[in-house]
């Protein structure tokens, strides 16, 4: 007898505590829904100031490829003839930026194969590379660059950078330089370009055919370097403003998806709350 009497009223505590989670599981869906919209529209911003910056790169790397095609061309036939393996140093060219993908992972994993092929010693221009490197390879640095790649790169930053390479980047033969290769609007990829030094130019066959003065060959080295440099700097700028477009375009792709599916099973969970006070509504007025 006790036990009829108290069922209604733990029918009536169950679908008060029923509704009670109902409610709450609704406001942590609501909750998300905002946040995932607050992101969406921070994502769809830096996408768009993305694409502004990418003309202005663009433009000043096709200035840059010229100088760069220079550079290939000087060191076309200037091979390194020496019994001895050379000495190289290697330059990784990247940024301090985030969100732009596998922009500087692309870097260290070129490096790490380089470097297992041909060891040497190691200067990166970027405070992302060198976080991901200095755990496999702390002992190999000579020198580091940050602050790098803020906006497009000029020739005095790659002149400044060069400068301290030959001071103290210690003894080298060959320096090669890993940065990313700009392929279009959504893809790159990493490539190594080969700068000798200037006791190695005046040893090249293709220069020993000509006299040259000790202080040209010389200037000719560190002017060839810079401009390397120089040009791996706004090539690779531009390879990373492109790498994030793309990943700011991809986040908010995943936001819209994310919204519609929280949207979804927010609807759902609204609709069963008032299904379920409908028929709470119904029972007791069936009950009377």
């Amino acid at each position: 007898m006790f036990a009829r009497s108290v069922r209604p009223a733990l029918n009536v505590a169950r679908v008060a505590q029923q509704q009670s989670q109902g409610m709450a599981t609704l406001r942590e869906i609501e909750q998300r829904l905002k946040s995932v919209r607050n992101i969406e529209k921070i994502t769809k911003s830096m996408k768009v100031v993305a694409s502004t910056k990418l003309t202005r790169a663009e433009k000043a790397m096709r200035e840059a490829k010229k100088y760069g095609a220079a550079n290939n061309e000087l060191f076309k036939h200037t091979e390194i003839e020496s019994e001895e393996a050379p000495k190289i140093l290697y330059v990784g060219i990247s940024s301090d930026g985030g969100l732009c993908g596998g922009i500087h992972s692309s870097i260290s994993r070129a490096i790490k194969k380089e470097m297992a092929a041909n060891p040497g010693t190691l200067a990166v221009v970027g405070d992302k590379p060198k976080s991901q490197l200095a755990r496999a390879m702390p002992q190999a640095f000579k020198v580091t660059f940050n602050s790098v790649g803020k906006d497009v790169p000029t020739f005095a930053e790659a002149s400044a950078i060069a400068d301290e390479i030959i001071k103290n980047g210690g003894e080298w033969d060959e320096i090669k330089i890993v940065s990313n290769k700009y392929l279009s609007a959504i893809s790159y990829e990493s490539g190594v370009t080969s700068v000798i030094s200037a006791k190695a130019l005046q040893a090249a066959a293709g220069f020993q055919a000509y006299e040259m003065e000790e202080d040209v060959s010389k200037d000719l080295a560190e002017f060839a370097l810079a401009n390397a440099i120089y040009t791996a700097l706004v090539e690779g700028h531009a390879a990373e403003i492109s790498a994030r477009r793309t990943a700011m375009e991809n986040a908010s792709n995943n936001a819209n998806d994310m919204m519609a599916s929280l949207q979804l099973q927010y609807n759902r969970g609204r609709q069963a709350v008032i299904t379920n006070e409908l028929i709470d509504i119904i029972t007791g007025a069936s009950a009377l």
